[in-house]
């Protein structure tokens, strides 16, 4: 279905936030999804190779998704396909074999580089869009609407 210009003028003319944030979010996270498929993996694959990448120490399954926000099923699925294409490992606990913790292989430590390095690219067309106050001002904008009131449900992606 193709837009009609002059019917999104009209929407953009009225200043209604949900709205604008809405099709903000679908624009920005149609050009990283984008990016992000030319490397075999989804947004939520590349979040969780790049907790993978960045740990220090090891985390069990059950760390790693209350770390990221996802549940354990949702979690679960993006391990197994990550694992079929062989970006990460489940490495059995010897204590206890019901516990499993993901490990990023070589590969994967590689595809996620390569992939975090074209999504910034992604973020700097973005940004080009705007001067470093303007950036600076609409980051902290959207900081304080995503912390919000009460508890966050969901994932972060």
């Amino acid at each position: 279905m193709e837009e009609q210009p002059e019917l999104v003028e009209a929407c953009l003319e009225k200043w209604d936030l949900n709205w604008l944030l809405h099709r903000a979010t679908q624009r920005v996270g149609a050009a990283y999804a984008d990016e992000i498929a030319k490397f075999g993996i989804s947004l939520r694959g590349q979040l969780v190779l790049g907790a993978l990448a960045n740990e220090e120490a090891q985390r069990t399954q059950l760390k790693l998704g209350a770390m990221l926000g996802l549940d354990k099923t949702t979690l679960t699925s993006e391990l197994d396909k990550l694992e079929r294409i062989g970006l990460v490992m489940r490495v059995p606990d010897p204590n206890d074999r019901r516990v499993r913790t993901p490990m990023i292989t070589d590969k994967g430590r590689e595809l996620q580089k390569e992939a975090g390095d074209a999504l910034a690219e992604v973020e700097r067309a973005f940004h080009s869009r705007f001067t470093a106050e303007e950036m600076a001002l609409i980051r902290k904008a959207l900081q304080d609407l995503s912390r919000g009131e009460g508890p966050m449900h969901g994932s972060c992606i």
